[in-house]
C-alpha cells in the first residue's frame, strides 16, 4: 500500500514541476563572433516570449535560413545553451556578409522589361539585387513568366562565384515547359450562368495565355456583377492536349426594392393623389443578366417623377447591349415632360463601354392660358447620344462601387413656336472612393452638366437638388442651365454593417433665363446601416445658398431603405 502512495506522490510532484516549467515564459538571445545589429535583430522579427524548449528550437533553426536570406550565407547555429531559468542563447557562426548578388543572364530568355520590374541596376546581361530582396524579387520574375502562359516554367540561380569586394555572382537559368493557352471554361455551381459575362464583362476568353494571378483577379470581378458570388478561386485542369479552367459560382439574389408610398384626395379637384418614391430594380431573373428599372417620385403637390428602363446585355453573346428607357416629368399645373431613349451599347474592355442612341423629348404646357413673358413653351425635341462610362466595382455590400465615370453628349434640335434651333447637351459624372484603410474612406463625385443654346425655355432646363445631388434641398427643386455639384463625405466604417459619414457638398449653378448665378453649400451627417430589412441609409443636410444664411427650419432628412430578394 505504501508501494502505491509514494508512486503516486511523486506522479503529483512530477506534473506540478512540469506544469510550473511549461507554463514558464521563456526567451531568446543571439550571439555571434560579431555582435548581432539592433537593425538585423529587428528584421529577424523575432517574438518576446516562447511557451516551451521545442518552440526555441524551432525559432533557432528558422533564424540560420533568415540569416541566409540577408547575405550571411556560410551562418551555421552552433549551439543552444540555457543562461538562467527563463533565458536561453544560441550561438551562430556568421561569416562573412554578402551585400548584393550579380545575376548574369540570358536576353533571349528575360527581357530588360521584365527584369526592370525587379531591380533598377540592370545591364545588357547581369543585374543586382540585394540579398533581402532576391527571394521576393525571384519569386515576381517566376510569375511574370508563368503569366505568358508558361505555367510550368521554373527558374533557379546556378554556378555561384563569391568575389573579393563581398559580392555573390550567380547564373539565371529557365525551365520554361510547355506553353499553355486556355482551351476550355466549365461552370460550376450556376448551370444557367450568362457565359457571355465571362468574355465581355471579366474578360476571360479561350485561346489566351493562361495566366493564374490574371485569371485569380477576373474571378473577384465577377463578384461584383452582384447577382452571382465566387464561392472559391478557380482550379485548373492541365491534360496533355488540353487546359480547362474551372470557376466556381453562385446564384445571388440581387432584385432590389426601396420606397413608400402614399394615397390622398385632392381637396379641389378630388382626384386620388400619390406621394411617396418607389425604386423597384429587377435584375437577372431570367439569367440573361438583364434589368428592369421603375422609378416613382411623387410629393403630391409640387412634381412627380417617373422612369422606367429595360437593358438587355451582350445580344446574341456579342458585346453589343441594348437599352430602352421612358422618363415622365410633372411639375404642378405648369408642364409636362416626356423622353423617350433608345441605346446601343458596346463593351471595350471589361470596365470600359461606350454608346450611341437617339432621343425624343416632347414637353406641353398644361396652363389654360400661356401667360405673358411665360418661358413654359410647348417644344418637341430630338437628340442623337453618344457616350463612354469607366465603372470599377467591388466585393464590398456597404460601398459596390470603387469607381464610376461618365461621360454623355446629346446632339440635335429642339422646335418651338414655328422656329427650331440646334442645342448640346453635355454631362459628366465621375465618382471614387479612396480607401485610407479598412476603417476611413473619403467618397468624391462630381456631377456637372451644361445646355447650350440660343434660347431657354423653363421646362428644358435641367433639374437638380436632393438626395443625389444637392443634399439639404428638395428633390429637382433648382432649375439650371449649367450646374457643377460637388459631394464629399468622410465614411468611418465599424464593421461589415455601420458607418458613419459626413456630408460636404459644394455647387454652382447658373439660370440664363433669370440670369441668375449663384453657389449653394450643404453641411451634414449621415449613417449608413445593413439590417435583415436591408440598406439603411438616413442623413440629415442643412442647404445653404449663397444669398441665405443659415436657418435650422432648413435641413432636409433623407432616408432610404434597399432590400434584395
Amino acid at each position: 500500500m505504501k508501494q502505491f502512495f509514494y508512486i503516486f506522490l511523486y506522479l503529483n510532484i512530477y506534473t506540478f514541476c512540469t506544469g510550473v516549467i511549461s507554463a514558464q515564459e521563456l526567451s531568446l538571445e543571439l550571439e555571434a563572433e560579431i555582435p548581432f545589429s539592433q537593425s538585423l535583430k529587428d528584421s529577424l522579427e523575432l517574438p518576446s516570449t516562447y511557451p516551451n524548449l521545442n518552440s526555441i528550437r524551432t525559432e533557432a533553426d528558422s533564424i540560420q535560413n533568415k540569416l541566409q536570406r540577408f547575405g550571411y550565407l556560410e551562418a551555421v547555429l552552433q549551439d543552444i545553451f540555457r543562461k538562467n531559468d527563463s533565458v536561453f542563447t544560441a550561438s551562430y557562426n556568421l561569416g562573412e556578409r554578402s551585400r548584393h548578388l550579380k545575376i548574369y543572364y540570358n536576353p533571349e530568355l528575360f527581357s530588360k522589361k521584365e527584369l526592370s520590374r525587379i531591380t533598377n541596376l540592370l545591364e545588357d546581361d547581369y543585374f543586382i539585387l540585394n540579398f533581402p530582396e532576391v527571394e521576393k524579387s525571384l519569386r515576381l520574375l517566376n510569375e511574370i513568366k508563368t503569366g505568358e502562359g508558361k505555367a510550368f516554367a521554373r527558374i533557379k540561380l546556378d554556378n555561384f562565384n563569391r568575389l573579393k569586394d563581398g559580392i555573390i555572382t550567380a547564373e539565371l537559368l529557365l525551365e520554361e515547359g510547355g506553353k499553355r493557352t486556355i482551351d476550355s471554361i466549365a461552370v460550376k455551381g450556376y448551370p444557367k450562368f450568362p457565359v457571355s459575362f465571362l468574355k465581355h464583362y471579366a474578360g476571360i476568353r479561350t485561346g489566351r495565355s493562361f495566366d493564374k494571378a490574371k485569371l485569380n483577379r477576373q474571378n473577384e470581378v465577377l463578384n461584383g456583377l452582384g447577382f452571382v458570388s465566387t464561392r472559391k478561386a478557380p482550379e485548373v485542369l492541365f491534360e496533355k492536349e488540353k487546359t480547362t479552367v474551372y470557376f466556381y459560382l453562385e446564384k445571388r439574389n440581387n432584385n432590389l426594392f426601396d420606397g413608400i408610398l402614399g394615397f390622398a384626395t385632392d381637396e379641389e379637384t378630388n382626384r386620388l393623389q400619390f406621394n411617396g418614391y418607389l425604386n423597384l430594380e429587377l435584375n437577372n431573373n431570367l439569367n440573361f443578366g438583364e434589368q428592369l428599372l421603375v422609378n416613382y417620385k411623387a410629393d403630391g403637390n409640387e412634381q412627380q417623377n417617373f422612369r422606367a428602363r429595360v437593358r438587355l446585355p451582350y445580344l446574341f453573346r456579342s458585346p453589343v447591349g441594348a437599352e430602352l428607357e421612358l422618363k415622365i416629368f410633372k411639375r404642378d399645373s405648369t408642364f409636362v415632360t416626356t423622353d423617350q431613349i433608345a441605346k446601343l451599347s458596346y463593351q471595350i474592355a471589361p470596365p470600359s463601354s461606350m454608346y450611341v442612341g437617339y432621343k425624343v423629348t416632347e414637353s406641353s404646357n398644361l396652363l389654360d392660358e400661356v401667360l405673358a413673358g411665360s418661358n413654359v413653351l410647348d417644344y418637341d425635341a430630338q437628340y442623337f447620344i453618344a457616350g463612354i462610362q469607366f465603372i470599377k466595382t467591388q466585393d464590398d455590400p456597404l460601398f459596390p462601387t470603387k469607381l464610376n465615370i461618365v461621360l454623355d453628349s446629346e446632339f440635335g434640335s429642339r422646335k418651338f413656336s414655328e422656329s427650331t434651333e440646334d442645342q448640346t447637351r453635355l454631362s459628366l459624372l465621375a465618382s471614387n472612393l479612396f480607401e485610407l484603410n479598412y476603417n476611413n474612406l473619403i467618397f468624391v463625385q462630381n456631377n456637372t452638366s451644361v445646355l447650350l443654346s440660343d434660347r431657354f425655355l423653363t421646362n428644358e432646363l435641367f433639374r437638380f437638388g436632393g438626395i443625389n445631388s444637392m443634399r439639404g434641398f428638395n428633390e429637382n427643386s433648382i432649375d439650371a442651365s449649367l450646374y457643377s455639384v460637388l459631394n464629399t463625405e468622410y465614411r468611418y466604417r465599424f464593421n461589415q454593417g455601420f458607418y458613419l459619414h459626413s456630408i460636404i457638398d459644394i455647387g454652382y449653378f447658373e439660370n440664363d433665363i433669370n440670369q441668375l448665378e449663384e453657389d449653394l453649400y450643404s453641411f451634414g451627417i449621415g449613417l449608413g446601416l445593413s439590417t435583415k430589412a436591408g440598406l439603411l441609409k438616413f442623413s440629415f443636410a442643412n442647404g445653404i445658398s449663397q444669398n441665405q444664411d443659415f436657418n435650422f427650419s432648413n435641413t432636409k432628412i433623407h432616408l432610404s431603405l434597399t432590400s434584395r430578394f
